[in-house]
């Protein structure tokens, strides 16, 4: 099923309403929709490279409004909607974790966790559970997800082609360092 659902989505990178569709995969992505935008991203901004900032620009803006749409299922529709979301892709064990240190780091989590590849719908419905200060969530999820695509999309800019396989093999790893880097950097200012 995940590979028709991929085939599917690959085919909609390359046909002329690929804007279009990268946006509503953004969105949908943010809330319940299992495959990641960068699918899409990923080809729209090696077929033109000067649209990268473009494309990453609407992927952030789409998965931040789909992300306030999954912050609206945990907060008002959670037993109805959001907790077959989290059952259907058997993340009960990590929401339940999550859900306990979403009331006191939730800003954190969001801008840590929503860079990686960890689906960001968890991270959505659990902050919307949890109650989470509806700007506090917008403000992070921002950050985050500007941070994942622009970076994506400034990889595929300077380096092209070769950074695709890279980037699709190691994507984890490459959002991983990132964040490590931007941990260090609030416990730096902290200390300071």
């Amino acid at each position: 099923m995940l590979k028709r659902l991929y085939d599917w989505t690959m085919a909609k990178a390359a046909s002329k309403n690929a804007t279009t569709w990268l946006a509503g995969v953004s969105f949908a992505e943010s809330s319940f929709f299992p495959i990641p935008p960068d699918i899409l991203m990923v080809p729209m901004v090696l077929a033109n490279r000067q649209a990268a900032w473009r494309i990453a620009t609407i992927c952030t803006l789409a998965s931040v409004v789909g992300g306030v749409a999954g912050y609206m299922i945990g907060y008002f529709l959670y037993e109805a909607i959001g907790k077959a979301v989290i059952d259907f892709y058997h993340l009960e064990a990590q929401f339940e974790t999550l859900r306990h240190t979403f009331v006191e780091y939730g800003a954190e989590i969001l801008i840590i966790k929503g860079m990686t590849p960890i689906p960001y719908k968890l991270l959505t419905i659990t902050a919307g559970v949890a109650k989470l200060n509806i700007w506090v969530f917008i403000g992070a999820s921002i950050l985050s997800r500007a941070i994942r695509f622009y970076l994506v999309a400034a990889l595929l800019y300077w380096f092209g082609e070769p950074v695709r396989a890279f980037i699709e093999k190691r994507l984890t790893l490459v959002t991983t360092a990132f964040a490590v880097a931007l941990i260090g950097g609030f416990l730096a200012i902290k200390l300071i």
